[in-house]
C-alpha cells in the first residue's frame, strides 16, 4: 500500500517555479494529477516519474492547513 492517496499533500524534490514544493493529489491512476497548494498550477504525470520525484508525504488537506 502506497502511503498517499487522493487529496493527501505532498513535498517534491523540487520546488515549482512559484517557490513552494507542496502538491496537493488530486486525481490517481496509471497517471498522476497535482496541484501547487501556492499557485493552484495542476500538471500530470505517470505514477513512476511521481514515485521518483516524491519526497515525502505531509497527510491530509484537512489534517494540515
Amino acid at each position: 500500500m502506497k502511503p498517499y492517496k487522493l487529496d493527501s499533500i505532498v513535498i517534491m524534490k523540487k520546488p515549482h517555479a512559484c517557490g513552494t514544493n507542496e502538491w496537493q493529489i488530486k486525481r490517481l491512476g496509471v497517471d498522476i494529477k497535482i496541484k501547487c497548494i501556492n499557485c493552484g498550477r495542476e500538471i500530470m504525470m505517470d505514477r513512476l516519474e511521481f514515485e521518483r520525484k516524491l519526497k515525502k508525504v505531509i497527510g491530509e488537506k484537512n489534517e494540515c492547513k
